[in-house]
């Protein structure tokens, strides 16, 4: 009998951790694991079960939550050699989406936490986020401009609740829209571009829930895609959004796209989020971790 850890954020998804969770202790049980099982009400909770559970050594470390969940226990699993089995349970989902994990159901659930028993073993790339006033590790995209301020925005309202705050802050930014003036490098090097919209450097190739941004971006390759979208009006960056949401942004004359294994970005008020949380200001030196992390996927 395998040795697996669970650790569940109940809170994911809106609440739809706890449920999930249920999906993927029944089915581990059903398949002969006595799971060790982990509830954390916090990121700190989190944070701290999740280093328990690494410390015990286990075969797996089966996590229940989103990509909010992951960013919070990356640190701890980020070189430890403790196979992740991630369940998605979060809103986005964006790095099960990257790695072909089912999601979106109870049943989807199950069938990921199978990958304890039987999965497929694979090193995934980690990203590290240095800027002056904080350091974070991530996994997915780490976003710089128009996308993070929205999200900054986002997390100042206090109404309305659900999707409708986000709509309601990217209107917000999009009446504020104005050219960031970015200073670039990439590996040590000055990139083609200045001034500009958005940059965005994937790990993975989409955020905010399946928007494919840095579209040919792989976890396991040692390199980050960078996507810069250059300055545009308002008008212009709605009838851009269609093409971002299918992947082909990438082909227009204002965006240029980069890989390389360290980004230096600085500009007058940026902001930096990554995994869909805030990191810091001002600038920031992003650099992949290479197969950082351990996880076992599903068949």
């Amino acid at each position: 009998m395998r040795n697996v850890h669970v650790l569940i954020n109940p809170d994911a998804g809106r609440g739809k951790g706890s449920a999930r969770a249920e999906a993927a202790l029944t089915r581990l049980r059903d398949r002969g694991i006595d799971p060790v099982v982990h509830s954390g009400g916090s990121p700190e909770d989190s944070r701290r079960l999740a280093a328990d559970a690494v410390a015990a050594g286990p075969d797996a470390l089966v996590i229940v939550g989103g990509d909010g969940t992951l960013a919070t226990v990356v640190d701890v699993l980020a070189g430890s050699g403790i196979p992740l089995v991630l369940v998605p349970a979060g809103t986005g989902n964006d790095l099960a989406r990257s790695l072909g994990i089912p999601y979106g159901s109870d049943e989807a659930a199950a069938d990921a936490a199978t990958a304890a028993i039987d999965g497929v073993l694979r090193s995934l790339d980690v990203g590290e986020a240095i800027c002056p006033d904080a350091t974070a590790r991530f996994l997915t995209v780490a976003a710089l401009g128009f996308d993070a301020k929205v999200s900054e925005r986002t997390n100042r309202l206090r109404w309305p609740r659900g999707r409708a705050r986000y709509y309601l802050a990217l209107l917000i930014e999009l009446a504020r829209l104005a050219p960031m003036r970015f200073s670039v490098r990439v590996d040590g090097a000055a990139a083609p571009v200045a001034d500009g919209t958005l940059i965005a450097v994937g790990n993975t190739r989409s955020y905010g829930g399946g928007m494919p941004v840095c579209p040919g971006a792989d976890p396991h390759d040692g390199l980050f895609d960078i996507t810069h979208v250059a300055h545009v009006g308002r008008f212009q960056l709605l009838r851009l959004f269609p093409r971002l949401l299918r992947g082909t942004h990438v082909q227009l004359p204002q965006v240029t796209t980069m890989r390389g294994r360290e980004v230096e970005v600085s500009a007058p008020g940026l902001v930096v989020y990554a995994d869909g949380e805030r990191i810091g200001t001002g600038s920031v030196r992003i650099r992949v971790v290479p197969g950082a992390l351990s996880i076992l996927l599903p068949h």
